[in-house]
């Protein structure tokens, strides 16, 4: 006779753990299928992001922009001064040496009264003929170069002056370049960012060109500035450049215009200063569009309602919606 074994039953209190823990599991997969995951920032989101800190970072480079020219300008006219100083000098020392001649031989013949002084009557006077005949003919040379040492001095002075100034922006200067590791650190930082926004490919959020470029052509210097502009689309932007390699804001304008035969200074404020305001319904290929408050971002206006401009770090010359960006004002060099 077969005995059977009969397998034990589950406890009440098991059973009862299980259900409560596949209840648990089954809530936690439940919220979890509801839950979106993480999503990484969209280009669109990167794009701000880089907006916003290029925005701090523009004016500082702009201001970098200012004070460097103004330096080199100052270095140059002093150079022109020291220039003209030289040979000023030169007349002035040759003068003098003249007068020591002079000197000399006053001091070894005397003049005619004090030699027969001496010779006659051994006066102490001679002496005093000896210095009276000296001042004369050193009154005579000194009015002789009076022009030449006047005109020394207007230099020297201005030169003095200008050496004052330009110890100055040489000190901000140097000011503002102990920020660059920090700027340029900035800098990777964007473009870090927009590596991650659009890979490593090199791709820059959209076509440089948007259409034709100019709109159309003139044969004024602002239509000249405008195809100019439009040939450097695809540059990269390099701050505080003017080419021929990169270009930074103001300097694709300078270099825009300056093919045109008009010279514009290499910041933004100046070349704002160095136009005539335009309005919005006149404007023409050519004008410049400034953006901004404080004016540090510009582009040049290549018609229906586009600009071309350097954008940032990491992106290159292209062509824009002019109103993308708030607009502070039109203006048209020359």
């Amino acid at each position: 006779m077969r005995v059977q074994t009969a397998l034990p039953r589950p406890s009440r209190r098991v059973t009862t753990a299980h259900l409560a823990l596949i209840a648990v599991v089954a809530t936690l997969l439940t919220l979890g299928a509801g839950r979106p995951a993480y999503a990484a920032p969209s280009p669109a989101e990167i794009e701000a992001q880089i907006d916003k800190q290029w925005n701090q970072l523009e004016p500082i480079i702009e201001q970098y922009n200012r004070i460097h020219s103004q330096l080199l300008t100052n270095r140059k006219q002093a150079d022109k001064l020291s220039a003209r100083i030289k040979p000023l000098q030169r007349q002035v020392d040759s003068a003098l040496s003249e007068v020591g001649t002079m000197a000399a031989n006053a001091y070894m013949h005397g003049s005619p009264s004090a030699v027969r002084s001496m010779v006659v009557t051994g006066s102490p006077t001679a002496l005093a003929d000896r210095l009276t005949y000296l001042d004369i003919m050193a009154s005579q040379m000194r009015a002789q170069v009076s022009g030449v040492v006047e005109l020394r001095d207007k230099y020297a002075a201005s030169k003095h002056d200008l050496d004052a100034v330009t110890k100055t922006l040489a000190a901000r200067d140097a000011e503002l370049a102990a920020k660059k590791k920090d700027i340029e650190q900035k800098i990777d930082e964007l473009q870090r960012l927009r590596i991650q926004a659009y890979g490593t490919s090199g791709s820059t959020g959209g076509s440089l060109r948007t259409g034709p470029c100019p709109a159309w052509y003139t044969s004024d210097k602002g239509g000249i500035a405008a195809k100019k502009a439009c040939s450097l689309i695809g540059k990269p932007y390099i701050w505080g450049a003017a080419g021929p390699y990169g270009y930074d804001c103001s300097g694709l304008t300078m270099a825009a215009w300056a093919a045109a035969g008009v010279t514009l200074r290499h910041y933004t404020k100046w070349q704002w200063s160095d136009s005539t305001p335009v309005s919005r319904s006149n404007l023409r290929p050519g004008d410049l569009v400034f953006y901004y408050s404080d004016l540090h971002h510009m582009g040049i206006y290549v018609g229906n309602n586009t600009i071309v401009h350097a954008p940032h770090t990491g992106d290159y010359v292209r062509m824009a919606p002019m109103d993308r960006m708030p607009v502070a004002g039109y203006r048209r060099p020359g």
